[in-house]
Protein backbone atom coordinates (compact mmCIF):
# COMPACT_ATOMS: atom_id res chain seq x y z
CA UNK A 1 0.00 0.00 0.00
CA UNK A 2 1.43 3.36 -1.08
CA UNK A 3 2.13 5.95 1.61
CA UNK A 4 0.44 9.19 0.64
CA UNK A 5 1.16 11.42 3.64
CA UNK A 6 4.01 11.08 6.13
CA UNK A 7 4.03 13.36 9.19
CA UNK A 8 6.94 13.12 11.65
CA UNK A 9 7.32 14.94 14.97
CA UNK A 10 5.19 17.89 13.82
CA UNK A 11 4.64 20.75 16.25
CA UNK A 12 2.88 24.10 15.98
CA UNK A 13 2.12 26.83 18.50
CA UNK A 14 0.32 30.16 18.37
CA UNK A 15 2.23 32.28 20.87
CA UNK A 16 1.98 30.44 24.20
CA UNK A 17 -0.80 28.14 23.00
CA UNK A 18 0.34 24.71 21.77
CA UNK A 19 -1.86 23.63 18.84
CA UNK A 20 0.03 20.45 17.86
CA UNK A 21 2.69 18.60 19.82
CA UNK A 22 5.06 16.01 18.30
CA UNK A 23 2.47 14.60 15.88
CA UNK A 24 3.46 11.49 13.91
CA UNK A 25 1.12 9.74 11.46
CA UNK A 26 1.00 7.97 8.10
CA UNK A 27 -1.87 8.12 5.61
CA UNK A 28 -1.92 5.39 2.91
CA UNK A 29 -3.81 5.45 -0.37
CA UNK A 30 -7.27 3.91 -0.74
CA UNK A 31 -8.66 4.98 2.64
CA UNK A 32 -11.40 7.23 3.97
CA UNK A 33 -9.99 8.46 7.27
CA UNK A 34 -11.73 10.42 10.01
CA UNK A 35 -9.69 13.05 11.83
CA UNK A 36 -11.79 13.18 14.98
CA UNK A 37 -11.65 15.57 17.89
CA UNK A 38 -13.44 18.32 19.76
CA UNK A 39 -13.39 21.90 18.50
CA UNK A 40 -9.98 23.39 19.28
CA UNK A 41 -8.24 19.99 19.45
CA UNK A 42 -5.79 20.81 16.63
CA UNK A 43 -7.58 19.23 13.65
CA UNK A 44 -7.76 22.37 11.50
CA UNK A 45 -4.16 23.30 12.31
CA UNK A 46 -2.96 19.88 11.12
CA UNK A 47 -5.02 20.19 7.94
CA UNK A 48 -3.70 23.68 7.18
CA UNK A 49 -0.13 22.51 7.71
CA UNK A 50 -0.60 19.58 5.30
CA UNK A 51 -2.06 22.07 2.80
CA UNK A 52 0.90 24.43 3.22
CA UNK A 53 -1.30 27.22 4.62
CA UNK A 54 0.65 27.51 7.88
CA UNK A 55 4.32 27.29 8.83
CA UNK A 56 5.29 24.49 11.17
CA UNK A 57 7.49 25.07 14.21
CA UNK A 58 9.18 21.66 14.02
CA UNK A 59 8.96 18.32 12.25
CA UNK A 60 8.36 17.25 8.65
CA UNK A 61 5.38 16.74 6.33
CA UNK A 62 5.61 14.88 3.03
CA UNK A 63 2.75 14.38 0.54
CA UNK A 64 3.76 11.79 -2.08
CA UNK A 65 7.34 12.64 -1.16
CA UNK A 66 6.94 16.42 -1.51
CA UNK A 67 6.96 19.04 1.21
CA UNK A 68 3.82 21.23 1.19
CA UNK A 69 4.10 23.70 -1.69
CA UNK A 70 3.39 24.06 -5.39
CA UNK A 71 3.75 20.33 -6.12
CA UNK A 72 1.40 19.23 -3.32
CA UNK A 73 -1.30 21.71 -4.37
CA UNK A 74 -1.61 19.65 -7.57
CA UNK A 75 -2.16 16.53 -5.46
CA UNK A 76 -4.56 17.87 -2.81
CA UNK A 77 -8.19 18.92 -3.25
CA UNK A 78 -9.16 20.90 -0.16
CA UNK A 79 -12.55 21.84 1.26
CA UNK A 80 -12.03 24.50 3.95
CA UNK A 81 -14.37 24.88 6.90
CA UNK A 82 -15.65 28.29 5.78
CA UNK A 83 -17.42 29.13 2.52
CA UNK A 84 -15.05 30.68 -0.02
CA UNK A 85 -17.35 31.04 -3.04
CA UNK A 86 -17.77 34.48 -4.64
CA UNK A 87 -21.39 35.31 -3.87
CA UNK A 88 -21.68 37.61 -6.88
CA UNK A 89 -20.94 34.78 -9.33
CA UNK A 90 -23.23 32.15 -10.85
CA UNK A 91 -22.77 28.39 -10.61
CA UNK A 92 -21.59 28.37 -14.25
CA UNK A 93 -18.98 31.08 -13.56
CA UNK A 94 -17.65 29.10 -10.59
CA UNK A 95 -17.36 25.97 -12.76
CA UNK A 96 -15.51 27.92 -15.46
CA UNK A 97 -13.09 29.28 -12.84
CA UNK A 98 -12.35 25.79 -11.50
CA UNK A 99 -11.87 24.43 -15.01
CA UNK A 100 -9.39 27.19 -15.83
CA UNK A 101 -7.57 26.97 -12.50
CA UNK A 102 -7.31 23.19 -12.03
CA UNK A 103 -6.10 21.05 -14.99
CA UNK A 104 -7.52 17.94 -13.25
CA UNK A 105 -11.04 19.37 -12.87
CA UNK A 106 -13.69 17.16 -14.48
CA UNK A 107 -16.31 19.61 -15.75
CA UNK A 108 -18.72 16.95 -16.99
CA UNK A 109 -18.66 15.16 -13.65
CA UNK A 110 -19.33 18.43 -11.82
CA UNK A 111 -22.25 19.28 -14.12
CA UNK A 112 -23.73 15.81 -13.63
CA UNK A 113 -23.59 16.13 -9.84
CA UNK A 114 -25.03 19.64 -9.98
CA UNK A 115 -27.88 18.41 -12.15
CA UNK A 116 -28.57 15.69 -9.54
CA UNK A 117 -29.06 18.53 -7.04
CA UNK A 118 -31.52 20.29 -9.32
CA UNK A 119 -29.37 23.43 -9.38
CA UNK A 120 -29.64 25.98 -12.18
CA UNK A 121 -26.24 26.81 -13.71
CA UNK A 122 -27.32 30.46 -13.97
CA UNK A 123 -28.20 30.62 -10.26
CA UNK A 124 -26.20 33.16 -8.24
CA UNK A 125 -24.35 31.94 -5.17
CA UNK A 126 -25.99 34.76 -3.17
CA UNK A 127 -29.43 33.24 -3.79
CA UNK A 128 -28.44 29.75 -2.55
CA UNK A 129 -29.04 28.44 0.96
CA UNK A 130 -26.07 27.52 3.17
CA UNK A 131 -26.81 23.84 2.58
CA UNK A 132 -26.80 24.31 -1.21
CA UNK A 133 -23.50 26.21 -1.02
CA UNK A 134 -22.01 23.39 1.09
CA UNK A 135 -23.12 20.85 -1.51
CA UNK A 136 -21.72 22.91 -4.38
CA UNK A 137 -18.36 23.32 -2.66
CA UNK A 138 -18.16 19.58 -2.07
CA UNK A 139 -19.01 18.88 -5.73
CA UNK A 140 -16.23 21.24 -6.83
CA UNK A 141 -13.70 19.53 -4.56
CA UNK A 142 -14.74 15.96 -5.44
CA UNK A 143 -14.74 16.74 -9.20
CA UNK A 144 -10.98 17.10 -9.20
CA UNK A 145 -8.81 14.07 -9.97
CA UNK A 146 -6.68 14.48 -6.85
CA UNK A 147 -4.59 12.07 -4.78
CA UNK A 148 -5.73 13.44 -1.42
CA UNK A 149 -9.09 15.02 -0.62
CA UNK A 150 -9.10 16.99 2.62
CA UNK A 151 -12.51 17.97 3.94
CA UNK A 152 -12.55 20.26 6.99
CA UNK A 153 -15.88 19.96 8.85
CA UNK A 154 -17.89 19.23 5.67
CA UNK A 155 -21.06 18.55 7.71
CA UNK A 156 -21.02 21.67 9.86
CA UNK A 157 -24.13 23.86 9.74
CA UNK A 158 -26.19 21.71 7.36
CA UNK A 159 -29.39 19.74 7.95
CA UNK A 160 -29.46 15.91 8.32
CA UNK A 161 -30.69 15.26 4.75
CA UNK A 162 -27.87 17.42 3.38
CA UNK A 163 -25.40 15.48 5.54
CA UNK A 164 -26.59 12.22 3.99
CA UNK A 165 -26.20 13.68 0.49
CA UNK A 166 -22.67 14.88 1.29
CA UNK A 167 -21.61 11.47 2.67
CA UNK A 168 -23.13 9.63 -0.30
CA UNK A 169 -21.36 12.01 -2.71
CA UNK A 170 -18.05 11.32 -0.97
CA UNK A 171 -18.60 7.55 -1.15
CA UNK A 172 -19.71 7.39 -4.79
CA UNK A 173 -16.85 9.60 -5.98
CA UNK A 174 -14.11 7.86 -4.02
CA UNK A 175 -11.17 6.51 -6.05
CA UNK A 176 -9.15 3.58 -4.68
CA UNK A 177 -5.83 5.20 -5.69
CA UNK A 178 -6.62 8.29 -3.60
CA UNK A 179 -7.49 8.94 0.05
CA UNK A 180 -9.96 11.18 1.82
CA UNK A 181 -9.22 12.86 5.17
CA UNK A 182 -12.37 14.13 6.87
CA UNK A 183 -11.98 16.41 9.88
CA UNK A 184 -15.09 16.53 12.05
CA UNK A 185 -16.48 16.66 15.57
CA UNK A 186 -19.80 15.23 14.29
CA UNK A 187 -18.59 11.65 14.61
CA UNK A 188 -22.00 9.96 14.71
CA UNK A 189 -22.94 11.37 11.31
CA UNK A 190 -19.75 10.45 9.48
CA UNK A 191 -18.53 7.20 11.03
CA UNK A 192 -20.47 4.89 8.68
CA UNK A 193 -18.16 5.75 5.75
CA UNK A 194 -14.82 5.65 7.59
CA UNK A 195 -12.13 3.01 7.10
CA UNK A 196 -9.77 4.38 9.76
CA UNK A 197 -10.01 6.95 12.56
CA UNK A 198 -7.42 9.30 14.03
CA UNK A 199 -8.23 10.76 17.44
CA UNK A 200 -6.81 14.20 18.24
CA UNK A 201 -7.02 15.75 21.70
CA UNK A 202 -5.26 18.89 22.92
CA UNK A 203 -2.86 18.82 19.97
CA UNK A 204 -1.78 15.22 20.50
CA UNK A 205 -2.65 12.09 18.47
CA UNK A 206 -4.38 9.81 21.00
CA UNK A 207 -5.06 6.91 18.66
CA UNK A 208 -5.06 5.70 15.05
CA UNK A 209 -7.40 2.74 14.61
CA UNK A 210 -9.18 0.71 11.97
CA UNK A 211 -12.85 1.71 12.32
CA UNK A 212 -14.45 -1.77 12.17
CA UNK A 213 -11.90 -3.31 14.53
CA UNK A 214 -12.37 -0.49 17.06
CA UNK A 215 -16.16 -0.99 17.03
CA UNK A 216 -15.75 -4.76 17.49
CA UNK A 217 -13.19 -4.49 20.29
CA UNK A 218 -15.06 -1.77 22.18
CA UNK A 219 -18.56 -3.17 21.52
CA UNK A 220 -19.93 0.27 20.69
CA UNK A 221 -20.00 2.97 18.01
CA UNK A 222 -16.97 5.18 17.41
CA UNK A 223 -19.04 8.15 18.58
CA UNK A 224 -19.82 6.41 21.91
CA UNK A 225 -16.18 5.39 22.33
CA UNK A 226 -15.03 8.95 21.67
CA UNK A 227 -17.48 10.46 24.18
CA UNK A 228 -16.50 7.89 26.79
CA UNK A 229 -12.77 8.35 26.28
CA UNK A 230 -12.33 12.05 25.55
Amino acid sequence: MEILVQVDHLSKSYGNKVALKDVCLTIPTGKIIGLLGKNGSGKSTLIKLINGLLRKDAGTIKVSGYEPGVETKRLISYLPERTYLDRSQSVQQILTFFQDFYPDFNLEKAKRLIQDLGLDLHMKISSMSKGMQEKLQLILVMSRNAKLYILDEPLGGVDPSTRDYILDTILTNFSEDASILISTHLIFDVERILDDVIFVDQGVIRGYEEADRLRTEQGCSIDTYFRRTF
